[in-house]
């Protein structure tokens, strides 16, 4: 995390909560690697070639112009799309629609902790660094934040959550886990929870976008190096208003 450029100590980056990279994760670009011609224009911050903010044109300067963290970076999970800024631009739609939409009735909160829970399932520290952060700043409260860390990294949801959020994030655990399980029967014990058909569809498709972003970030060696972690958009209507703060 970085506030004004400073580094700001986490005591839960070391934790059990800060899934440790895949080994060999120090990340390459095209020029760091024999026999690949093509160069890493940006930092090098995935596996790919990326187009940094200073090199960008167009359409996609204009899009990271839109995007800037507080201190003008670009989240490395977005720029790992410079090279296609259409994909760009289609996940930085569903994001937003996703957990910052102001149409949603579930506490963002509550959707960013479903957010950490399926990162945190697939192994995606990039993701559950980031949104932890996110979480913790909504929350306004690090021992409940702390709680819920230590409860989804036990797999203890039950010392964290009750009633209709413990199903939930029972649902959303088996979903991530084996998918080809859940059946309508799932979708009928969320209603006796006490949600309604558009909150069910709101806590799988965040569960959803979730399983895409961990993919994104595994399959392209992304890390958080030079992130500003838990910036987000604001909650609006607009799907395309996507700066971060």
């Amino acid at each position: 995390m970085h506030e004004g450029g400073v580094p700001i100590e986490d005591p839960l980056r070391d934790s059990a909560w800060s899934l440790p990279h895949a080994p060999g994760h120090r990340r390459k670009g095209f020029a760091d690697r024999p026999g690949l011609e093509q160069p890493c224009y940006g930092p090098a911050v995935t596996w790919i070639a990326t187009i940094g903010r200073e090199e960008a044109e167009s359409r996609l300067r204009e899009t990271y112009d839109r995007i800037a963290g507080p201190h003008g970076a670009i989240d490395n999970i977005l720029l790992a799309h410079s090279l296609r800024p259409h994909t760009l631009t289609g996940h930085l739609g569903l994001y937003k629609a996703v957990l910052h939409h102001s149409q949603n009735q579930l506490p963002v909160p509550f959707l960013e902790t479903i957010g950490v829970q399926v990162s945190h399932l697939n192994g995606c520290a990039y993701c559950v660094d980031h949104h932890s952060a996110g979480l913790r700043k909504l929350l306004g409260d690090d021992d409940r934040h702390a709680t819920i860390v230590a409860a989804i990294t036990a797999d203890r949801l039950d010392e964290a959550f009750e009633g209709r959020e413990l199903a939930a994030l029972d649902y959303t655990r088996r979903l991530t886990e084996s998918p080809r399980s859940i059946s309508g029967v799932d979708a009928e014990a969320l209603r006796t929870a006490g949600f309604d058909d558009g909150e069910i569809l709101e806590i799988n498709q965040v569960a959803a976008y979730f399983a895409y972003a961990n993919r994104t970030v595994l399959g392209l060696g992304i890390t958080t190096d030079g992130d500003d972690l838990g910036t987000a958009p604001p909650e609006s209507d607009d799907v395309t208003e996507w700066r971060h703060g």
